[in-house]
């Protein structure tokens, strides 16, 4: 299996407003399976994309994980949102991931 991106992003922490993502569980892509869990705030992904690290949603579905949207970041209103869809809105998005 070719890999997806060089993470994928399985699950996500919001902040107490549940507008911006203040934490995420990411998974290093190994093509043919991903990495175990770590923890990483919200700066640092957005930083690790500004560098050209690429990141993708994975939902599980029936224990398997399913390749969903490539994550980016967009500028609403000067400020920074990690998002899969450029929808205008000032949150952060990311294809309805479980919550941790």
């Amino acid at each position: 299996m070719a890999k997806w991106a060089d993470y994928g992003i399985s699950a996500v922490r919001y902040n107490a407003a549940h507008t911006h993502i203040d934490r995420v569980r990411i998974h290093q892509d190994n093509g043919d399976s991903f990495g175990p869990a770590a923890e990483h705030e919200r700066a640092t992904i957005v930083k690790a994309i500004k560098d050209g690290v690429t990141f993708i949603t994975i939902p599980q579905a029936n224990g398997q994980w399913q390749k969903g949207q490539p994550v980016y970041i967009i500028k609403v209103n000067g400020v920074e949102y990690v998002k899969t869809v450029d929808n205008g809105l000032p949150r952060d998005n990311l294809e309805n991931l479980p919550e941790f």
